[in-house]
């Protein structure tokens, strides 16, 4: 939705090709745009068909000063070797997102708050976004330990189901996370270091503590990772196999600490860092993939004197 809004800034017609399944929100969007200034709506057209019909992408190719594409790596590969040579190409592929919680901040009644704010995040769009976290690496030395805080964070999803109930999901995705629960079952029976919380009698939600720093993806639809570290350093040396993949991390901080930590991962190369809470809502300002929105959708001219 948001290269939309930014299409619409720059007054340029759109042809935007959904994904199967996911094209109600921008067909809301469109007639609303429509109805409020016609003109303006008339610029926007939604269209989905099954990928890999060539006769229809190469002829909006070919009509087309920039194309956009958002997905797998695989398939904005495919898509850029399809397009003409003086075709703009904006390809923003795979990527993933993680929350870190500094000590400082985990007093009793702050750390709740956060917690909240963390589930927040997990159950927006059930974590199917590049910006939804898919753990979070918690400081020890805090009033609240990181342990305590996975089970926060469960009570934090309990009450989220019952107001923002996550929804049907596919056999696939329920077995996925089936799998995923008994494998931690077995860890948590055969170590301590190892604990899992989960919404009884379904697969709504699942949260798993760990005390191996490795970075490890999620199976989605709210299953969140907690684990421990010390210090930033340890988490960067933990994350280093996802260099060049990571969007956003959701920070919890405060003061002079937050402001040195920002520094830390932004040279490590992580391209947005948000309060906790607001993983999902970037602003209309964000540079995506730290590039800038509406610059790459414009020709610019030089006039020099």
């Amino acid at each position: 939705m948001m290269s939309v809004v930014l299409g619409l800034l720059v007054r340029s017609g759109q042809f935007v090709k959904c994904a199967t399944g996911a094209d109600l929100l921008p067909r809301l969007f469109a007639h609303s745009i429509y109805e409020v200034e016609p003109k303006l709506g008339a610029c926007l057209e939604i269209a989905v068909w099954k990928g890999g019909r060539t006769d229809l992408e190469q002829a909006l190719y070919g009509g087309a000063d920039c194309v956009t594409a958002i997905g797998g790596d695989e398939t904005l590969t495919e898509v850029r070797r399809h397009l003409p040579a003086n075709v703009r190409f904006l390809g923003y592929g795979h990527r993933v997102s993680f929350g870190y919680i500094a000590h400082e901040v985990l007093s009793g009644y702050g750390a709740k708050k956060i917690a909240a704010k963390a589930a927040a995040d997990v159950a927006a769009w059930n974590q199917l976004g590049c910006l939804s976290p898919h753990l979070f690496y918690v400081e020890r030395g805090g009033a609240v330990s990181p342990e305590l805080f996975a089970e926060m964070l469960t009570d934090e999803l309990a009450r989220l189901e019952t107001a923002e109930p996550r929804g049907e999901i596919s056999p696939d995705e329920a077995g996925a996370i089936a799998s995923r629960r008994a494998l931690y079952e077995v860890r948590a029976a055969a170590s301590n270091d190892t604990r899992q919380w989960q919404s009884r009698g379904s697969t709504a939600w699942t949260v798993v503590y760990e005390a191996d720093t490795g970075f490890q993806l999620s199976c989605l639809n709210r299953f969140i990772y907690v684990k421990p570290v010390t210090q930033l350093a340890e988490t960067l040396r933990a994350i280093e196999p996802m260099r060049g993949k990571v969007s956003t991390v959701g920070l919890a901080a405060t003061g002079l600490r937050a402001e040195q930590l920002a520094i830390e991962l932004a040279r490590w190369g992580v391209t947005r860092i948000c309060p906790i809470g607001q993983m999902q809502t970037p602003p209309l300002t964000w540079r995506h993939d730290g590039r800038p929105g509406l610059g790459d959708l414009v020709t610019w001219t030089d006039w020099e004197q």
